[in-house]
Protein backbone atom coordinates (compact mmCIF):
# COMPACT_ATOMS: atom_id res chain seq x y z
CA UNK A 1 0.00 0.00 0.00
CA UNK A 2 1.47 3.36 -1.02
CA UNK A 3 0.83 6.77 0.52
CA UNK A 4 -1.82 7.64 -2.08
CA UNK A 5 -3.76 4.49 -1.17
CA UNK A 6 -3.43 5.21 2.55
CA UNK A 7 -4.44 8.88 2.35
CA UNK A 8 -7.37 7.99 0.11
CA UNK A 9 -8.96 5.64 2.60
CA UNK A 10 -10.98 8.41 4.29
CA UNK A 11 -11.40 12.17 3.89
CA UNK A 12 -9.74 12.95 7.22
CA UNK A 13 -6.63 11.55 8.88
CA UNK A 14 -6.87 12.04 12.66
CA UNK A 15 -3.71 13.50 14.13
CA UNK A 16 -3.46 12.34 17.72
CA UNK A 17 -1.29 13.26 20.67
CA UNK A 18 -1.23 10.55 23.32
CA UNK A 19 0.09 11.18 26.80
CA UNK A 20 -1.22 8.01 28.47
CA UNK A 21 -0.57 4.70 26.67
CA UNK A 22 -3.70 3.26 28.33
CA UNK A 23 -5.78 5.50 26.07
CA UNK A 24 -4.25 4.15 22.87
CA UNK A 25 -6.42 1.13 22.18
CA UNK A 26 -9.82 2.62 23.04
CA UNK A 27 -8.93 5.74 21.06
CA UNK A 28 -8.02 3.71 17.98
CA UNK A 29 -11.17 1.64 18.28
CA UNK A 30 -13.33 4.76 18.62
CA UNK A 31 -11.86 6.34 15.49
CA UNK A 32 -12.14 3.14 13.46
CA UNK A 33 -15.74 2.67 14.60
CA UNK A 34 -16.45 6.17 13.30
CA UNK A 35 -15.07 5.25 9.88
CA UNK A 36 -11.54 6.66 10.08
CA UNK A 37 -9.09 3.74 9.84
CA UNK A 38 -5.94 5.80 9.16
CA UNK A 39 -4.40 7.48 12.22
CA UNK A 40 -1.26 9.57 12.62
CA UNK A 41 0.30 9.23 16.08
CA UNK A 42 2.58 12.21 16.59
CA UNK A 43 5.96 11.82 18.22
CA UNK A 44 5.31 14.69 20.59
CA UNK A 45 5.12 12.72 23.83
CA UNK A 46 7.18 10.03 25.51
CA UNK A 47 4.19 7.69 25.23
CA UNK A 48 3.82 7.96 21.45
CA UNK A 49 5.78 4.91 20.31
CA UNK A 50 4.38 2.65 23.03
CA UNK A 51 0.86 3.85 22.21
CA UNK A 52 1.32 3.32 18.48
CA UNK A 53 2.69 -0.18 19.06
CA UNK A 54 -0.36 -1.04 21.19
CA UNK A 55 -2.75 0.22 18.51
CA UNK A 56 -1.02 -1.84 15.84
CA UNK A 57 -1.00 -4.96 17.99
CA UNK A 58 -4.55 -4.78 19.31
CA UNK A 59 -6.63 -3.08 16.58
CA UNK A 60 -5.99 -5.08 13.39
CA UNK A 61 -8.15 -2.89 11.14
CA UNK A 62 -6.27 0.32 11.93
CA UNK A 63 -3.55 1.83 9.71
CA UNK A 64 -1.08 3.57 11.99
CA UNK A 65 1.54 6.07 10.94
CA UNK A 66 4.07 7.96 13.03
CA UNK A 67 4.00 11.73 12.69
CA UNK A 68 6.49 14.48 13.48
CA UNK A 69 9.19 12.23 12.02
CA UNK A 70 12.37 14.30 11.70
CA UNK A 71 15.30 11.92 12.29
CA UNK A 72 16.72 8.58 11.23
CA UNK A 73 15.90 7.24 14.70
CA UNK A 74 12.24 8.08 14.16
CA UNK A 75 12.23 5.99 10.98
CA UNK A 76 13.90 3.15 12.87
CA UNK A 77 11.19 3.36 15.53
CA UNK A 78 8.46 3.30 12.87
CA UNK A 79 9.93 0.18 11.29
CA UNK A 80 10.41 -1.47 14.68
CA UNK A 81 6.75 -1.17 15.67
CA UNK A 82 5.37 -1.94 12.22
CA UNK A 83 3.99 1.50 11.38
CA UNK A 84 2.44 1.62 7.92
CA UNK A 85 3.57 5.14 7.01
CA UNK A 86 5.43 8.18 8.33
CA UNK A 87 4.66 11.90 8.24
CA UNK A 88 7.12 14.80 8.54
CA UNK A 89 6.48 18.50 9.14
CA UNK A 90 8.96 19.30 6.38
CA UNK A 91 10.74 17.70 3.43
CA UNK A 92 13.99 15.81 3.94
CA UNK A 93 15.81 14.12 1.07
CA UNK A 94 17.62 11.90 3.56
CA UNK A 95 14.39 10.72 5.18
CA UNK A 96 12.76 10.26 1.79
CA UNK A 97 15.61 8.03 0.65
CA UNK A 98 15.63 6.02 3.87
CA UNK A 99 11.86 5.53 3.70
CA UNK A 100 12.09 4.48 0.05
CA UNK A 101 14.75 1.88 0.83
CA UNK A 102 12.57 0.52 3.63
CA UNK A 103 9.40 0.55 1.45
CA UNK A 104 7.84 2.80 4.08
CA UNK A 105 5.30 5.27 2.63
CA UNK A 106 6.38 8.84 3.38
CA UNK A 107 4.21 11.97 3.59
CA UNK A 108 6.51 15.01 3.88
CA UNK A 109 5.39 18.53 4.63
CA UNK A 110 5.81 21.29 2.05
CA UNK A 111 4.78 24.94 1.86
CA UNK A 112 6.29 26.37 -1.33
CA UNK A 113 6.46 25.57 -5.06
CA UNK A 114 10.21 24.99 -4.74
CA UNK A 115 9.59 22.33 -2.12
CA UNK A 116 6.99 20.69 -4.35
CA UNK A 117 9.55 20.52 -7.15
CA UNK A 118 12.14 19.04 -4.79
CA UNK A 119 9.63 16.44 -3.66
CA UNK A 120 8.85 15.55 -7.27
CA UNK A 121 12.55 15.07 -7.96
CA UNK A 122 12.54 12.52 -5.14
CA UNK A 123 9.60 10.68 -6.68
CA UNK A 124 7.04 12.03 -4.20
CA UNK A 125 3.67 13.16 -5.57
CA UNK A 126 1.48 13.04 -2.44
CA UNK A 127 2.48 15.76 -0.01
CA UNK A 128 1.40 17.28 3.28
CA UNK A 129 0.63 21.00 2.88
CA UNK A 130 1.71 22.42 6.24
CA UNK A 131 0.87 24.57 8.07
CA UNK A 132 -2.19 24.85 5.85
CA UNK A 133 -4.02 27.87 7.20
CA UNK A 134 -0.96 30.08 7.90
CA UNK A 135 0.48 29.06 4.50
CA UNK A 136 -2.46 30.40 2.52
CA UNK A 137 -5.15 27.77 2.93
CA UNK A 138 -7.39 26.85 0.03
CA UNK A 139 -6.25 29.81 -2.08
CA UNK A 140 -2.65 28.58 -1.98
CA UNK A 141 -3.68 25.05 -2.91
CA UNK A 142 -5.71 26.33 -5.87
CA UNK A 143 -2.64 28.21 -7.05
CA UNK A 144 -0.45 25.11 -6.72
CA UNK A 145 -2.85 23.02 -8.80
CA UNK A 146 -2.00 24.86 -12.03
CA UNK A 147 1.74 24.12 -12.21
CA UNK A 148 1.46 20.80 -10.34
CA UNK A 149 -1.71 19.06 -11.62
CA UNK A 150 -0.44 15.60 -10.77
CA UNK A 151 0.42 16.35 -7.12
CA UNK A 152 -2.09 15.49 -4.40
CA UNK A 153 -2.05 17.25 -1.05
CA UNK A 154 -3.07 16.43 2.48
CA UNK A 155 -3.37 19.89 4.09
CA UNK A 156 -2.82 20.00 7.84
CA UNK A 157 -2.60 22.80 10.35
CA UNK A 158 -5.43 25.02 11.56
CA UNK A 159 -8.13 22.92 9.88
CA UNK A 160 -11.28 22.00 11.77
CA UNK A 161 -14.66 20.48 10.91
CA UNK A 162 -15.96 23.82 9.62
CA UNK A 163 -12.99 24.48 7.33
CA UNK A 164 -12.40 20.93 6.09
CA UNK A 165 -15.16 20.82 3.41
CA UNK A 166 -13.63 23.74 1.49
CA UNK A 167 -10.31 21.90 1.33
CA UNK A 168 -11.89 18.58 0.39
CA UNK A 169 -13.72 20.24 -2.49
CA UNK A 170 -10.41 21.05 -4.20
CA UNK A 171 -9.31 18.68 -6.99
CA UNK A 172 -5.77 18.36 -5.64
CA UNK A 173 -6.72 17.50 -2.04
CA UNK A 174 -6.84 13.79 -1.29
CA UNK A 175 -7.55 14.16 2.45
CA UNK A 176 -7.04 16.59 5.31
CA UNK A 177 -5.26 16.03 8.59
CA UNK A 178 -7.04 17.13 11.74
CA UNK A 179 -6.49 17.12 15.48
CA UNK A 180 -10.09 18.08 16.28
CA UNK A 181 -11.11 14.40 16.14
CA UNK A 182 -9.33 13.48 19.36
CA UNK A 183 -9.75 16.37 21.82
CA UNK A 184 -7.57 16.13 24.90
CA UNK A 185 -10.56 16.63 27.20
CA UNK A 186 -12.40 13.70 25.61
CA UNK A 187 -9.35 11.44 25.83
CA UNK A 188 -8.71 12.38 29.46
CA UNK A 189 -12.38 11.70 30.30
CA UNK A 190 -12.45 8.43 28.37
CA UNK A 191 -15.34 9.78 26.31
CA UNK A 192 -14.85 7.43 23.39
CA UNK A 193 -18.43 7.91 22.18
CA UNK A 194 -17.72 11.60 21.55
CA UNK A 195 -14.65 10.69 19.53
CA UNK A 196 -16.59 8.12 17.50
CA UNK A 197 -19.27 10.73 16.80
CA UNK A 198 -16.63 13.24 15.68
CA UNK A 199 -15.07 10.61 13.43
CA UNK A 200 -18.42 9.67 11.92
CA UNK A 201 -19.14 13.32 11.13
CA UNK A 202 -15.68 13.71 9.59
CA UNK A 203 -16.18 10.62 7.46
CA UNK A 204 -19.26 12.25 5.95
CA UNK A 205 -17.49 15.51 5.05
CA UNK A 206 -16.57 14.33 1.56
CA UNK A 207 -20.25 13.97 0.76
CA UNK A 208 -21.15 17.61 1.51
Amino acid sequence: MNIRDIAGRAPVIPIVVIEDPAAAIPLARALVEGGLPVIEVTLRTDAAVVAARAMIGQVPSVIIGLGTVTTRDHIAAALDIGARFIVSPGLSAELAQLAHRASLPYLPGIMTPSEVMTAQSLGLTVLKFFPAEPAGGTAALRALHGPFPDVAFCPTGGIDAAKAPAYLALPNVIAVGGSWLAPKAAIDAGDWRQITDLARAARALRDR
